[in-house]
């Protein structure tokens, strides 16, 4: 018997002094460790195989205070008299020893259950049970440690995803709402209203559809991270950028449901348009002069990116002819709108004056919402049905500013269910016209200088004269690029002496110095050639010296001929050509030859010798064409081969009426359209017709 003396015999223990006895070796095999002790003293009298593994062998008779003075502390021994008094049934769940044996950890935690027991010789004593639980203890205490670090994990990571994100979600497998912490805060929708794709219903109409396919395509192809921005109606009605970022959740290979964030990117998103759309119109303006094709490719950009329709106005006086005009007529240049919608009619328009007041009188934008298809300006009939088609409801005027004066209007409208131009996107607007504003500017500036030279340029081109027994037909063609205004110019009149005099000339330059150049130089000439009876080449020699004196820095090229009849009755020609394109003779039988003996240098240039003219008669029927070199010249051609192009266009033409010659080799010639074209031709009579002009 484990802990009894030897001689001391059986030992007893038992609930009651009158129940019967149990053998105390019965708990040698016990798996907990088992102690007994007898009397207030607790000496030892039994300890089990458990406990003296536990604490080894301990002397059997001897107190606990002695026996056990290197497991027991004081307050675990103070506990065994409060038993022992008191009968009452104690439990220690953490009893610390910090004495053990040899390999065992510093620390052993054992628990200990404590109850008063009768003995057989009535007396009273201890008994304890005790189990090790120094590794469920360390395993609790880590499993609490780890329980505190994942609240504190948890923590910090709601922390960091709740400073970057307005909402967090779980989702089905097809964006079926399940769960959401944030959306009803942004979005006004309850938690109901929001459950399987009811959080759609706060989607703008437009990014609805792309949502639902995008959220199949999601499933299919299971990305590690999917990222998508949707314009959603806040709580105040108001449309917001929202990225929305999710991971797929997988069971067996099949995505089950998807957890993800919505933030709130507005500010991120307008600021990433607005330079995606100023690095547009910058892109639109820098490589374009035409004032048409500029206000096009910003109206462009305009639409559908911040409107549905944009179209710009030029203005034909200043400021509109403002404060005066009652109503002002306006020149549509351009029209852009969004697809689907029907063009825009090109008219030019009539606007009240009180529609453009405030935004070209302030200059600064006018923004205006009226019922669906019905503006408070006057519109011609044709434009108040478009807009009435369109439903538009919302717009805003802009004045673009040259010079500081508003030279031009443009108006961007929005229709439908689109919400109005906000104030962010007028900004931007704005923003597009100061960007590109010295480009706006120059073509403005260029269009109405290229009015000015046209309209002067024009004015000098007068009609031929009617001259008896000649045809006559002169054509200007300005470049189809509308980029440049040449010095071209063509002459026809006739002197006191009756002989008739052609001239075709081209003055160095392309823009409104040139063209005024060109009317000195047109004028000039005219006056010399009717001043004085003398050759072309003298007359040019003339005209030259004035140049030099009058303005040094200019140089043109120029044909003048004089055509008369002599007294035979045959037509003769007298010819000098000032570094100009030699003159096309076309007989009447479709044979065509350059006329080159009477070449000189250019006009403009100092030349101190004598000027050359040629004579030539000119055989019935035929046709002499003047012309400049935008008919023949081709970038990167030598002349030779566009005057070559020209004689084989020119002479099956030779029995055509003169005007549809003329017509024909303007639209037969491949010209290069990089410069203006003037030709003036005159047709002899026939052999036996030489009624008219005589020398």
């Amino acid at each position: 018997m484990r802990g009894v003396r030897p001689g001391e015999g059986a030992v007893h223990v038992g609930q009651q002094r009158d129940s019967s006895r149990v053998p105390i070796e019965a708990f040698d095999q016990a798996p907990a460790g088992v102690l007994v002790t007898r009397g207030e003293h607790h000496r030892l009298l039994y300890t089990n195989d458990a406990f003296q593994a536990m604490f080894g062998d301990r002397p059997v008779g001897v107190p606990l205070r002695e026996g056990l003075r290197d497991v027991l502390e004081q307050d675990t021994l103070a506990v065994l008299d409060e038993v022992w008094k008191t009968g009452e049934t104690v439990r220690l769940d953490e009893v610390s020893v910090t004495v053990g044996r040899s390999g065992d950890p510093p620390e052993r935690l054992f628990r200990m259950s404590l109850a008063g027991i009768p003995l057989h010789d009535g007396e009273s004593g201890l008994l304890a049970v005790v189990q090790e639980v120094t590794a469920q203890v360390a395993a609790a205490r880590r499993v609490s440690v780890m329980e505190k670090e994942l609240r504190r994990l948890r923590r910090r990571y709601q922390s960091i995803v709740w400073a970057g994100v307005h909402g967090v979600w779980v989702t089905g497998p097809h964006g079926e709402s399940r769960e959401s912490h944030g959306w009803q805060r942004l979005t006004g929708q309850t938690q109901e209203e929001s459950l399987g794709h009811g959080w759609m219903r706060v989607l703008h109409p437009e990014d609805r559809a792309h949502a639902e396919e995008w959220w199949d395509k999601a499933v299919e192809q299971a990305a590690s991270l999917s990222e998508v921005i949707y314009r959603v109606r806040t709580r105040d009605g108001v449309y917001r950028h929202i990225r929305f970022r999710c991971v797929p959740v997988r069971e067996n290979g099949a995505v089950v449901e998807w957890v993800g964030t919505s933030t709130d990117v507005e500010q991120e998103w307008q600021e990433e348009r607005r330079r995606r759309v100023l690095d547009l119109a910058a892109a639109a303006a820098s490589d374009i002069t035409n004032l048409e094709e500029m206000c096009q490719a910003l109206a462009d950009v305009v639409v559908p990116e911040l409107a549905d329709t944009c179209d710009i106005h030029l203005l034909p006086e200043p400021n509109g002819g403002l404060p005066h005009a009652r109503t002002v007529v306006a020149e549509r240049l351009c029209c852009a709108v969004r697809e689907g919608l029907p063009r825009l009619p090109m008219l030019q328009e009539h606007y009240s004056a009180e529609a453009l007041r405030q935004a070209v009188g302030q200059r600064r934008p006018a923004h205006m919402s009226f019922p669906r298809g019905h503006p408070p300006f006057l519109y011609p009939e044709a434009v108040r049905t478009w807009i009435a088609e369109i439903g538009a409801h919302n717009t805003v005027i802009l004045p673009i500013v040259v010079e500081g004066e508003v030279a031009a209007v443009v108006t961007a409208c929005v229709c439908g269910d689109r919400p109005p131009i906000s104030p962010v996107d007028i900004d931007l607007m704005g923003q597009i016209l100061d960007h590109t504003h010295d480009a706006i500017s120059n073509a403005l500036r260029f269009r109405r200088t290229q009015r000015v030279a046209l309209a002067l340029q024009h004015s000098l081109l007068a009609e031929p004269p009617h001259v008896p027994g000649l045809e006559l037909a002169a054509r200007y063609q300005a470049s189809p690029t509308a980029a440049e205004i040449g010095g071209d110019w063509y002459d026809a009149f006739v002197v006191p002496c009756g002989a008739v005099k052609l001239v075709i000339g081209d003055v160095a330059g392309h823009d409104l110095a040139a063209a005024v150049c060109m009317s000195q130089v047109r004028n000039m000439l005219r006056a010399l050639a009717v001043d004085r009876d003398e050759s072309p080449g003298d007359v040019l020699r003339r005209l030259n010296t004035a140049m030099e004196t009058l303005n040094g820095e200019s140089i043109a090229t120029c044909v003048l001929t004089r055509l008369e009849r002599d007294g035979e009755g045959v037509w003769r020609l007298k010819y000098s050509v000032a570094g100009h394109p030699p003159p096309l003779l076309v007989t009447g039988e479709g044979e065509g030859r350059f006329l080159q003996d009477a070449d000189n240098p250019l006009l403009g240039l100092h030349h101190d010798q004598p000027w050359i003219s040629s004579v030539r008669p000119l055989p019935p029927h035929s046709t002499l064409l003047l012309y400049t070199d935008g008919l023949v010249e081709r970038r990167g051609e030598d002349l030779g081969e566009g005057l070559e192009r020209l004689r084989r266009c020119a002479e099956p033409l030779a029995r055509e009426p003169l005007g549809r010659f003329c017509d024909e080799l303007l639209t037969g010639m491949p010209m290069a359209g990089e410069d203006d074209v003037a030709m003036i031709a005159v047709r002899v009579p026939p052999e036996g017709r030489y009624e008219g002009v005589t020398s």
